[in-house]
């Protein structure tokens, strides 16, 4: 049995994670930002650990995982929770960007510090799940686009320095891709959702799963999903 902490598993593609690892047995360490949430995950996934912080708030991160009962090891870390608030640069306000920042970098590093010892302990593995945002910015997007763009450096630079340690690092980038946030995209962007144009959220968490069950003589480090032909 592995130890998997997972980020963003109350919707979408970290739900769907959580679901496939609990499905076979694994231990999840869930990451829930208050107390009525990390019950709603605990019911939804008997025997699971929760590490109760808000993202949005990354200094309250190290006491929440001093708090939570873990292991001594973690298999791997998969980053999967993402906030987004789309506008021009000429118009977003400057907690549209500090939000942003927070939640989709600087709480994914912060978490990645506190738990690397653990992570080094088991040899095991980062996962960030990025955007396409983080390999090109297009207008209404700066902010986003500029939270995940910070969040490939991190996987670099973290890959790079982890390499001793046994440690592996692993960016994927979906497309867009029918999730709830999805769906609030599209209604910032005043769009009608149809998801069965964009890509199953469970094919994202097909391709988590393979990076996380390579053999350890292969790392997947840069992985983009797009859409495939309708």
């Amino acid at each position: 049995m592995s130890t998997y902490v997972i980020t963003g598993s109350g919707s979408g593609i970290g739900r769907l994670v959580a679901e496939r690892l609990a499905a076979r047995g694994d231990r999840l360490v869930l990451v829930a930002r208050d107390a009525a949430r990390a019950a709603d995950l605990i019911a939804a996934f008997p025997g699971s650990t929760p590490i109760v912080a808000d993202l949005a708030d990354p200094a309250s991160l190290a006491a929440a995982v001093a708090a939570a009962e873990l292991p001594e090891t973690v298999d791997a870390v998969v980053h999967a929770a993402g906030i987004v608030e789309l506008g021009a640069v000429a118009d977003l306000p400057l907690d549209a960007w500090t939000s942003q920042l927070a939640v989709n970098l600087v709480a994914p590093a912060e978490l990645t510090r506190l738990l690397l010892p653990r992570v080094r302990a088991a040899r095991g593995q980062i996962v960030f799940v990025n955007s396409g945002a983080g390999l090109t910015a297009h207008p209404d997007w700066a902010a986003y686009a500029a939270s995940k763009h910070g969040l490939k450096a991190l996987a670099d630079a973290l890959r790079g320095e982890e390499a001793v340690h046994g440690v592996r690092v692993s960016s994927v980038y979906p497309g867009r891709t029918a999730t709830p946030m999805q769906e609030a995209v599209h209604e910032q962007e005043g769009a009608a959702y149809d998801p069965d144009r964009f890509i199953d959220p469970a094919s994202v968490a097909t391709v988590i799963l393979t990076a996380l069950d390579l053999p350890r003589d292969a790392v997947v480090s840069d992985l983009s999903v797009r859409p495939g032909p309708r």
